[in-house]
């Protein structure tokens, strides 16, 4: 079947200024950075399993309003090749290519917060056969559309390491066919970089890096903190066709997802990618419509916010907050751990 992603990629690339395309993705990937506490917890205070974050990844494919699913290679094994959820739906799965040191969110550590060091869990092969094949470059089961993420900490033997493990990367998957789509984090190590400073330097590490890329290595799009309106129009104004994503950050309130997708998509931005954000909500599929409702313009963030708590009282579902408090905003969106 067709795939949404594509579709609005490419009218976006025919019309970039008069496009108003928008993409939304739910990250399920989040096993491959906090272990077993990636699925939440249940209204009862319960840890939720592995196969309750896997159902919740089956009902939002099959409910078909995000336009990408992207999940950890093991997940990716079990639902699109092994169950092929994906095969007659619009929405593109995709697997997380790599998972770098400062994503590893672990109890007792504290990886995060120290420089970024590369590193793949997930073989391109695996991903997109579920196996090591003979001809990698042919077209498989599984995905050929995966996350590559890059940490800059402005240490220059941490960032030359990251650099170097990407351009391996990107050579490997032009090798082998496969896609995949740019995040960068803001700088993990606390003081390396000052955080009035993370919009300009995100935006010169993303051009730089990018410059001496040919179009067959260019990533699809880019997934960046928000960093306020005027970075992400300078990043979205240097060049039209680099197409900008924003990631949704940690849980925050149901005003912070809606209020952060209507910013994005006001100063440029063609694509939310919100994982605990989506993960944390009281009724995953009722949050995903109405972040779709903010997404194409049908309703503001605040409206957005009481049509979904109207909702969730309609169902009788208990709110994680008072409908006052969930209209505030706070800041979530600028690193992985936080």
């Amino acid at each position: 079947m067709p795939k949404v992603l594509d579709q609005k990629l490419a009218e976006i690339h025919a019309d970039p200024s008069g496009s108003k395309a928008f993409l939304l993705a739910d990250a399920k990937d989040a096993d491959m950075a906090f272990g077993m506490a990636a699925p939440g917890t249940r209204s009862n205070g319960s840890s939720k399993t592995l196969a309750d974050y896997r159902n919740a990844i089956r009902a939002v494919v099959r409910q078909g309003l995000v336009d990408l699913v992207l999940m950890s290679a093991s997940s990716v094994e079990q639902i699109v090749i092994k169950e092929g959820l994906f095969r007659d739906s619009p929405v593109t799965p995709a697997g997380r290519a790599n998972d770098t040191t400062d994503i590893w969110i672990i109890r007792g550590s504290h990886y995060a917060a120290t420089p970024s060091r590369p590193f793949r869990s997930a073989t391109l092969d695996h991903l997109k056969h579920g196996q090591l094949v003979d001809d990698p470059a042919a077209p498989g089961p599984g995905v050929d559309l995966g996350l590559y993420s890059l940490t800059f900490s402005g240490d220059t033997e941490a960032d030359l390491r990251t650099l170097e493990a990407f351009a391996a990367f990107r050579l490997e998957a032009e090798q082998k066919g496969f896609r995949y789509f740019l995040e960068v984090f803001n700088p993990n190590v606390a003081g390396s970089v000052p955080d009035s400073e993370f919009g300009g330097f995100l935006n010169d590490h993303i051009a730089r890096s990018l410059a001496g890329v040919t179009s067959v290595g260019r990533p699809l799009f880019l997934k960046i903190p928000y960093n306020g309106p005027a970075a992400l129009e300078e990043l979205v104004a240097y060049d039209p066709h680099l197409v900008v994503g924003v990631l949704g950050g940690s849980a925050g309130t149901s005003r912070d997802a809606f209020q952060l997708i209507a910013e994005a998509r006001r100063y440029g931005a063609r694509i939310a990618l919100l994982g605990r954000k989506i993960n944390a909500a009281e009724d995953q599929l009722a949050f995903i419509e109405h972040l779709r409702s903010v997404a194409d313009g049908n309703a503001s963030p605040s409206e957005a916010v009481r049509s979904y708590h109207g909702h969730l009282q309609t169902a009788g579902v208990a709110p994680h907050r008072s409908l006052e408090d969930d209209l505030m905003i706070t800041n979530t969106a600028l690193s992985y751990s936080a």
